[in-house]
């Protein structure tokens, strides 16, 4: 029970106090009126763990964590699908969903009628870990900058999101289920805060 509970304030700490999102340049004024707003997510330049390791890196890493821990080999191909399942379908998924439960300016991906564009950059990913009763949420940097449709170089906002949780209060033991509820919080603190700036 002690352990149970102590998760929980650890899970809980890192909710409260883990998350800081800041604008580096711009304002929110251009959003006003607005009822579309296009997305894209941006892979490119993202890494993993303190090492800072690039993507390359961390999927050799999940490939000899899989051999060492003894399993089939198929395990890998397993997880590589779902890893590149989760960049292209399920943070997508979890990002937009988020953004349409807490905005009134409706998100989708591929909308080229909206008149500006949502970048989320994803900087670095720490993928957390389960171990039953105990258990670390996964941490999620991203730059996100809202850019003209039609002009991308023309960035009228970016803002710094830095550490956003990924978990949930009994624990997910697949790493990209949690990466994916860090992306849920970005996209939660984010309309929060366009809702509030452009009242």
């Amino acid at each position: 029970m002690k352990k149970l509970v102590f998760a929980f304030f650890v899970f809980l700490t890192g909710m409260i106090f883990g998350q800081k999102m800041k604008v580096t340049s711009g304002n929110f004024d251009f959003l006003k009126g607005q009822t579309e707003l296009n997305l894209q997510m941006d892979y490119s330049h993202m890494t993993f763990y303190k090492e800072n390791m690039d993507e390359a890196a961390y999927i050799a890493k999940q490939e000899s964590d899989i051999r060492k821990a003894g399993k089939n080999p198929d395990e890998f191909e397993k997880w590589k699908k779902d890893w590149e399942y989760s960049k292209t379908t399920q943070f997508v998924d979890k990002f937009l969903a988020s953004m349409n439960k807490n905005m009134d300016i409706k998100t989708s991906v591929n909308n080229s009628s909206a008149k500006y564009t949502l970048i989320v950059e994803t900087v670095w990913i720490y993928p957390g870990w389960f171990a039953g009763i105990m258990n670390q949420p996964s941490k999620l940097s991203t730059l996100l900058k809202f850019v003209e449709t039609a002009e991308p170089s023309h960035v009228l906002l970016e803002i710094e999101s830095k550490n956003a949780p990924g978990d949930n209060f009994v624990g997910l033991p697949n790493n990209n289920d949690r990466i994916s509820e860090g992306y849920a919080k970005t996209a939660k603190t984010l309309a929060h805060m366009i809702e509030k700036k452009i009242k």
